[in-house]
Protein backbone atom coordinates (compact mmCIF):
# COMPACT_ATOMS: atom_id res chain seq x y z
CA UNK A 1 0.00 0.00 0.00
CA UNK A 2 2.80 2.38 0.88
CA UNK A 3 4.59 1.56 -2.38
CA UNK A 4 1.46 2.26 -4.44
CA UNK A 5 0.92 5.59 -2.77
CA UNK A 6 4.52 6.66 -3.17
CA UNK A 7 4.63 5.65 -6.83
CA UNK A 8 1.44 7.54 -7.68
CA UNK A 9 2.70 10.56 -5.73
CA UNK A 10 6.03 10.51 -7.53
CA UNK A 11 4.29 10.31 -10.91
CA UNK A 12 2.19 13.36 -10.09
CA UNK A 13 5.10 15.62 -9.23
CA UNK A 14 7.69 14.22 -11.58
CA UNK A 15 10.04 17.08 -12.52
CA UNK A 16 10.24 16.11 -16.19
CA UNK A 17 6.47 16.16 -16.55
CA UNK A 18 6.29 19.55 -14.83
CA UNK A 19 8.94 20.95 -17.18
CA UNK A 20 7.17 19.45 -20.18
CA UNK A 21 3.85 20.95 -19.05
CA UNK A 22 5.43 24.35 -18.50
CA UNK A 23 7.17 24.17 -21.87
CA UNK A 24 3.93 23.21 -23.60
CA UNK A 25 2.14 26.10 -21.88
CA UNK A 26 4.84 28.54 -22.97
CA UNK A 27 4.70 27.23 -26.53
CA UNK A 28 0.92 27.62 -26.62
CA UNK A 29 1.11 31.16 -25.19
CA UNK A 30 3.81 32.15 -27.68
CA UNK A 31 1.81 30.66 -30.54
CA UNK A 32 -1.31 32.57 -29.48
CA UNK A 33 0.68 35.81 -29.19
CA UNK A 34 2.22 35.25 -32.63
CA UNK A 35 -1.20 34.59 -34.16
CA UNK A 36 -2.71 37.67 -32.50
CA UNK A 37 0.19 39.85 -33.66
CA UNK A 38 -0.11 38.44 -37.19
CA UNK A 39 -3.84 39.16 -37.26
CA UNK A 40 -3.26 42.71 -36.00
CA UNK A 41 -0.57 43.28 -38.64
CA UNK A 42 -2.85 41.97 -41.40
CA UNK A 43 -5.71 44.20 -40.20
CA UNK A 44 -3.43 47.24 -40.10
CA UNK A 45 -2.05 46.51 -43.58
CA UNK A 46 -5.56 46.07 -44.98
CA UNK A 47 -6.65 49.33 -43.33
CA UNK A 48 -3.68 51.18 -44.81
CA UNK A 49 -4.36 49.74 -48.27
CA UNK A 50 -8.03 50.71 -48.05
CA UNK A 51 -7.06 54.22 -46.92
CA UNK A 52 -4.62 54.59 -49.82
CA UNK A 53 -7.26 53.38 -52.29
CA UNK A 54 -9.79 55.85 -50.86
CA UNK A 55 -7.28 58.70 -51.14
CA UNK A 56 -6.45 57.74 -54.74
CA UNK A 57 -10.16 57.59 -55.65
CA UNK A 58 -10.78 61.00 -54.04
CA UNK A 59 -7.81 62.50 -55.90
CA UNK A 60 -9.03 61.05 -59.21
CA UNK A 61 -12.55 62.38 -58.61
CA UNK A 62 -11.18 65.84 -57.77
CA UNK A 63 -8.94 65.86 -60.86
CA UNK A 64 -11.84 64.78 -63.09
CA UNK A 65 -14.05 67.46 -61.54
CA UNK A 66 -11.41 70.13 -62.14
CA UNK A 67 -10.97 68.99 -65.75
CA UNK A 68 -14.74 69.07 -66.30
CA UNK A 69 -14.97 72.58 -64.82
CA UNK A 70 -12.08 73.80 -66.99
CA UNK A 71 -13.67 72.30 -70.12
CA UNK A 72 -17.04 73.87 -69.31
CA UNK A 73 -15.42 77.27 -68.70
CA UNK A 74 -13.48 77.06 -71.98
CA UNK A 75 -16.62 76.05 -73.89
CA UNK A 76 -18.61 78.90 -72.34
CA UNK A 77 -15.87 81.44 -73.09
CA UNK A 78 -15.55 80.24 -76.68
CA UNK A 79 -19.33 80.33 -77.10
CA UNK A 80 -19.52 83.89 -75.72
CA UNK A 81 -16.68 85.02 -78.00
CA UNK A 82 -18.33 83.41 -81.03
CA UNK A 83 -21.69 84.99 -80.18
CA UNK A 84 -20.08 88.40 -79.74
CA UNK A 85 -18.14 88.11 -83.00
CA UNK A 86 -21.17 86.91 -84.99
CA UNK A 87 -23.69 89.35 -83.50
CA UNK A 88 -25.13 91.85 -85.98
CA UNK A 89 -24.50 94.84 -83.73
CA UNK A 90 -20.82 94.02 -83.53
CA UNK A 91 -20.48 93.53 -87.27
CA UNK A 92 -22.46 96.72 -87.85
CA UNK A 93 -20.14 98.67 -85.60
CA UNK A 94 -17.10 97.34 -87.39
CA UNK A 95 -18.60 98.05 -90.81
CA UNK A 96 -19.44 101.61 -89.81
CA UNK A 97 -15.95 102.13 -88.42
Amino acid sequence: MHFLASSSFSSLVHPTQAVEAATATVVVVVAVVVVVVAVVVVVVVVAVVVAVVVVVVVVVVVVVAVVVVVVVVVVVVVAVVVVILLSPSCSGVTSQG
